[in-house]
């Protein structure tokens, strides 16, 4: 059997006392949890749902949310976590497309969730902490058996470049990907991951998720991100990991040293969604002097986690996501399909037992994202170097072509990070009638400063090749960007060109 609760009933006959799941101060053992768990089933069942049904979960982080992985796939069914800042249509669209035969959402996205014709079961702020507060039946005792083939989850992709497509998981997948997380990080029993990044997506939730579960390790999960929350967690509850969008990273670095409390206990960072400023990775070593700064590589179709730093190369390898883990074959191929030598940039694409199957009904898709021989096409842009440490380029749409000259836009918001007066960057493609497209830089400012395009222009140009140089500014207050801090660059060309 594959199901998750088996480890779940493992570590409940093993070590029924130890704490297995802490949120809102309510603590869980391994009993308790499995306890639950089993009643839970029971009341999905009662909705209706068996081996093979899809339940959609629009949930922020809460008890909840890891009940109802484990109940669900008790029973056999499928789980199709939503992101829960997409709009009613959004939302229309992925569970009609995946065709849900129950959605569960917390009592906040009611709005959203009206016009669904699926049946809808809300969770109050009880239930979140309990959801038999809201599916509560005889308790199913029995697992409806899995094999490693089958599907366990759908995770649908942020779209950043086009409509979202339904990533399928098989229990392979998630089981190879656990298996390279305790390799990878060393995993025991002792462990104790801060879970706050949004369990919507595949970084928050599976970097390394249940896979400190499996290894009799505790979940702490804290319903949002807010910083000081987030040390305070650390020092109060002895966290040993977490994964953190850069973003969030940014955030705590930037609160009053002065003030921390005792953070010695975090033995490691899982950093997710962007390439990491260098000097970001230096900051943080200042604050978390027990902790490596894991700058890791990864997508939703692969379940993510397929590069990692490795220990003691932080500082020598800086600016690299580290090394394929032990699942992943990597190579970086051109547009042929043809392997790449080292220090050549190119496609990075992947092959490996955690490596999705494909898309949800979706097989044009799923075949265009794959080569003939089985490596997925991850359409990011990256090289090798002669240690095999992986360098992250650009995404390939997001490459700007002017003059027939390739610009890639994370080379020019390197540079352009370096400007004092500029907290973020991102440059996209700018029509011209001349060109064809010319990059366009598009800044937010520190508080209190100014920017000009003569003084942007003038220093990209001390450091770039003049047709790379931005030929245009546009400042605004933030830049859009998706849970795991990717910056979604289609809703900012669609804000930042309607404007022009």
């Amino acid at each position: 059997m594959h199901n998750l609760t088996t480890q779940l009933m493992y570590h409940a006959r093993v070590t029924p006392g130890s704490e297995a799941l802490i949120y809102d101060g309510t603590r869980l053992s391994w009993q308790a949890l499995n306890e639950r768990v089993q009643e839970i089933a029971g009341g999905l069942r009662a909705e209706g749902i068996g081996p093979g049904s899809i339940v959609a979960l629009m949930l922020k982080n809460s008890s909840a949310f890891i009940e109802l992985l484990y109940a669900i796939s008790h029973l056999g069914a499928v789980s199709l976590p939503v992101n829960y800042r997409l709009s009613g249509e959004e939302v229309a669209y992925i569970v009609d497309h995946a065709g849900a035969d129950l959605v569960i959402g917390d009592t906040e996205f009611a709005p959203a969730l009206a016009s669904l014709q699926q049946p809808t079961v809300l969770l109050d702020e009880a239930a979140q902490a309990d959801a038999r507060g809201a599916l509560r039946g005889d308790p199913v005792r029995r697992v409806h058996p899995r094999a490693g083939e089958d599907l366990f989850r759908l995770m649908y992709t942020s779209g950043t470049t086009d409509r979202p497509k339904g990533v399928t998981h098989s229990y392979d997948n998630l089981h190879y990907k656990n298996m390279d997380m305790v390799t990878a990080l060393q995993l025991r029993a002792c462990d104790r991951l801060c879970m706050v990044g949004p369990l919507y997506h595949v970084g928050a939730c599976d970097l390394p998720g249940l896979a400190v579960h499996g290894m009799g390790g505790t979940l702490v999960v804290l319903r949002d991100f807010d910083p000081k929350d987030v040390v305070t967690t650390i020092a109060d509850e002895k966290i040993t990991g977490i994964w953190l969008a850069p973003v969030m990273t940014s955030g705590i670095l930037a609160l009053d040293r002065g003030t921390l409390p005792d953070l010695s206990s975090l033995k490691w960072c899982i950093a997710g969604g962007d390439r990491t400023p260098q000097s970001r990775i230096r900051d943080f070593g200042k604050v978390f002097s027990s902790a490596r700064y894991i700058d890791a590589y990864g997508m939703t179709e692969t379940v993510s986690g397929d590069t990692m730093m490795e220990p003691g190369r932080e500082i020598e390898k800086i600016g690299s996501v580290g090394r394929p883990v032990s699942m992943v074959e990597l190579e970086i191929r051109d547009d042929a399909g043809v392997a790449l030598p080292p220090d050549v940039s190119g496609e990075i694409c992947m092959r490996g037992p955690k490596v999705t199957r494909g898309y949800w009904n979706d097989p044009q898709r799923s075949a265009a994202a794959m080569h003939p021989d089985g490596f997925l096409r991850s359409g990011d842009v990256g090289y090798l170097d002669e240690d095999g440490f992986l360098f992250l380029t650009d995404r390939k749409k997001d490459m700007i072509i002017s003059g027939g000259e390739n610009i890639a836009s994370s080379e020019l918001e390197r540079v352009i990070h370096m400007i004092p007066e500029v907290a973020d960057v991102a440059v996209i493609a700018s029509p011209d009638p001349k060109w064809g497209e010319v990059p366009l830089a598009v800044v937010v400012l520190e508080p209190d400063t100014s920017l000009d395009f003569d003084q942007l222009a003038g220093f990209c140009r001390e450091h770039l090749a003049g047709f790379k140089c931005p030929k245009g500014l546009r400042v605004v207050d933030e830049l859009p960007r998706n849970p795991s801090g990717k910056i979604l660059k289609r809703v900012l060309r669609d804000q930042v060109l309607s404007d022009t």
